[in-house]
């Protein structure tokens, strides 16, 4: 580890030395020690801000063209820089390769598309009731925005946050988790040779002890987008509440995904893993409550045992893998922790529930399915964040929406049926953010609103053209003649 290279934080257009380093281990392989990324202290913080918050009147009034240009370059960059990028991501979150590629995919599209959108702002001119009179209706930058990102999605989450808070003017500060820096920081360098102003965007790792409570209780900071733990986002709401900073959160989700009696059995097993399993189960769109009508339950079962048999768990970067580690061995002790649960609870183990062996020394899961569960179980309610899934036997579709609306999350939910009638009802009656409609809870698209309801989310609507609710105030100016 003496040899391994140090990433520095990035503060007012300088890499600044942390004030402590941590390391950054692969969860595929934990020899391998990607880098020792900087921890910021609260003075690092409050300079970041500072830097933020000089910028922000000239980048917050610049033109158009130059933020545009300077958010292509950086996509630009990131899709070109695709496979390596991938290969960073797959080494320190542990999604499979393909995933991790996709993953850096989305986020060089995402800066283009918010490119586009400083050429898109639009407002409205109005008449007023009184004669000579005319009204515009403007969006200017909120301000100086925190950003706190987490560490399932290392670089497409950062880019869904910085990506529109640098198109529509504001100035950035970003915190991402500090289990998975490298992302974050390679975003960062590519960001720092885009023609951005000193200032307009800086990077502070480090923990969310330190760093995330000098951002969440700044008055310099007038906005906070969290993406993390109830818990954690609930405290935060309330801080930025307090002194009267604007807020968006995206926390948990238990999501749902029906299966009814007329499926198509095969296309219901195959989106029931992918929406499980796949990056292993660490998606707050993963679905660890499938919910299944009578006629088809027993067939259903039977199919997820057999074709969980066909998963290949293994390193990241390996070919042939299906589903990399957990991330961290807390993880892993989480995982393994719910699964026990399960069985204490009087759950069937169907599949899975222990550890894999590979060839290095890593966080392998078997991928695991309980059966024989119901509602009430805690394995249930509460979010595992894992490639840990159970399957509840219900009546009819009546009883399945009951059941999938009855949690305190409201993300994502999906439905399996060949009923036109019931996939129309379902998309009206589901109590969550996003449906799906024979596809899986997971896999949403960059360029239209991401977020849920209850308690899945607070604020409004991330990604797409919605972005522009949270990152800009709106002005009304009455023009007389």
């Amino acid at each position: 580890m003496a040899d391994a290279k140090r990433f520095d934080n990035y503060i007012n257009g300088e890499w600044v030395a942390g004030a402590d380093y941590c390391a950054n281990i692969n969860p595929s392989d934990v020899s391998d020690v990607i880098g020792e990324y900087a921890k910021a202290d609260a003075a690092q913080v409050n300079a970041a801000i500072d830097a933020a918050r000089a910028a922000f009147p000239a980048w917050s009034t610049s033109g158009i063209q130059a933020r545009h240009d300077a958010l292509d370059k950086v996509g630009s960059e990131i899709l070109a820089r695709r496979e390596e990028l991938g290969q960073l991501l797959a080494r320190e979150e542990g999604k499979t390769l393909p995933e991790a590629i996709g993953e850096v995919t989305r986020a060089g599209n995402i800066f283009k598309f918010f490119a586009g959108e400083c050429l898109r702002l639009s407002g409205d001119y109005l008449p007023s009731v009184r004669p000579g009179v005319n009204v515009e209706v403007t969006r200017e930058a909120l301000g100086v925005v925190g950003l706190i990102t987490p560490w399932n999605f290392p670089i497409a989450i950062p880019a869904w946050k910085i990506a529109p808070a640098l198109a529509y003017g504001n100035c950035v500060v970003i915190k991402p988790a500090e289990l998975v820096p490298g992302c974050a920081w390679a975003l960062a360098e590519i960001i720092s040779r885009a023609g951005f102003p000193a200032g307009a965007f800086n990077l502070v790792m480090g923990s969310g002890r330190v760093v995330g409570e000098v951002l969440v209780n700044s008055p310099k900071v007038d906005g906070i987008s969290f993406t993390g733990s109830v818990g954690v986002g609930r405290q935060i709401a309330v801080n930025c509440v307090s002194r009267q900073a604007k807020v968006q959160l995206e926390m948990g989700g238990k999501n749902p995904q029906i299966i009814l009696d007329d499926a198509d059995l095969k296309q219901a097993v195959e989106l029931a893993v992918q929406s499980a399993f796949y990056s292993t189960g660490q998606r707050c769109t993963a679905s660890s409550r499938l919910i299944v009508t009578a006629g088809i339950h027993d067939k259903f079962v039977d199919a997820m045992a057999e074709r969980m048999q066909s998963i290949k768990v293994g390193h990241a970067l390996k070919a042939g893998t299906d589903i990399g580690p957990v991330v961290s061995e807390a993880q892993l002790n989480q995982d393994l922790k719910y699964i026990d649960i399960g069985q204490s609870e009087g759950a069937r183990l169907v599949s899975g529930g222990g550890l894999v062996t590979c060839d290095t020394e890593g966080y392998f899961l078997a991928p695991t399915l309980f059966a024989d569960s119901e509602a009430s179980m805690r394995i249930s309610r509460e979010e595992i964040f894992g490639p840990v899934a159970n399957v509840v036997r219900v009546a009819d579709y009546e009883a399945a929406l009951a059941m999938a609306n009855d949690t305190e999350f409201g993300l994502s939910a999906g439905i399996a049926t060949t009923s036109l009638k019931y996939a129309n009802h379902f998309k009206r009656h589901s109590q969550a953010g996003m449906v799906m409609v024979n596809l899986p809870t997971a896999g949403v698209d960059y360029h239209v609103p991401f977020g849920g309801r209850k308690g899945s989310s607070y604020g409004s609507r991330e990604q797409g053209r919605y972005a522009q609710e949270f990152y800009t105030v709106v002005k009304t100016s009455y023009i007389g003649s």
